[in-house]
């Protein structure tokens, strides 16, 4: 007798790759990211690709190569040799954040890039880590000589003057003195599995948010919740998304949670006249 089993959802798929924060898989994690449009997408090929790249990089690196020069082959390797850049021509394209697209197109936003470079980073022994710097995700290498801060989209590294000039805007959108500020290095702490993903999970929500694609911004948020099961602004906005939707009653339970779980949520009355709302419809 043959058992048929059904293969799981590409959101369960995910909800087992983000199970747990360590060995967190994070290449394939954000591979996957692209299955809600793409549901016929090989993540094993993927991996595949990304794997003979490092194989490609690995022959090209000098017996005995140290951090700095690892990381100097690297960046040529990725930059000049294959073309890795930024996609000037659309930054706002959902495919950017595909893992799959930026490999088949060499374009992307500096966090798909970077997700990509950490993979190499590590095949060749570096110790690398991204960066949730505000406003640009950056890179972290660890070489002998001390610490290299670089940018994901050119591989140009940058000085503490140039870190602390991206930073001024948002010194001065958050309203704060310079010497009220924390100091530089508290913005350079490395981002976990869990934050890279989330942050491109936020990228994409502003995306189909402002392109008013509510069934694709609804699986973005389906996976926020399952990433982040206690930020429960995700179940805010889920619900609000479900409602326009004219899924009543599970929109009702998203909005309740909010209500039940957020710590002093602003939006209070507005949320609570919305579930009022909602409990009306016939």
């Amino acid at each position: 007798m043959s058992l048929n089993f059904e293969a799981p959802s590409a959101l369960e798929h995910f909800r087992c790759l983000v199970r747990e924060d360590l060995d967190l898989p994070l290449l394939e994690a954000a591979a996957s990211l692209a299955l809600d449009a793409e549901p016929a997408l090989d993540l094993q090929d993927v991996l595949f690709q990304v794997d003979s790249l490092a194989a490609r990089l690995r022959s090209a690196l000098p017996q005995g190569a140290s951090a700095l020069q690892r990381t100097v082959v690297l960046n040529e390797f990725f930059y000049d040799k294959l073309g890795f850049g930024v996609n000037a021509n659309d930054f706002a394209d959902p495919a950017n954040s595909f893992v799959h697209r930026v490999l088949a197109t060499r374009k992307g936003i500096p966090i798909s890039l970077a997700v990509l470079w950490l993979e190499l980073a590590t095949a060749i022994g570096l110790k690398a880590q991204g960066i949730s710097f505000p406003g640009h995700f950056l890179i972290k290498v660890h070489v002998d000589e001390g610490l290299i801060i670089q940018d994901p989209l050119t591989g140009r590294g940058l000085t503490q003057d140039a870190l602390q000039e991206r930073l001024e805007p948002f010194r001065e959108g958050w309203g704060l003195a310079q010497d009220e500020m924390a100091p530089l290095h508290l913005f350079l702490v490395p981002a976990s599995g869990r934050e890279i993903l989330e942050r491109m999970l936020r990228n994409l929500q502003t995306i189909h948010a402002q392109a008013e694609e509510a069934p694709q911004l609804l699986a973005v948020l389906h996976r926020l919740i399952v990433l982040r099961p206690q930020e429960y602004s995700h179940y805010r906005d889920r619900g609000l998304v479900l409602a326009q939707l004219g899924q009543r009653d599970a929109a009702l339970q998203d909005l309740q949670t909010y209500v039940r779980h957020a710590p002093a949520p602003h939006d209070l009355p507005l949320i609570e006249a919305r579930i009022e709302l909602l409990r009306a419809e016939p």
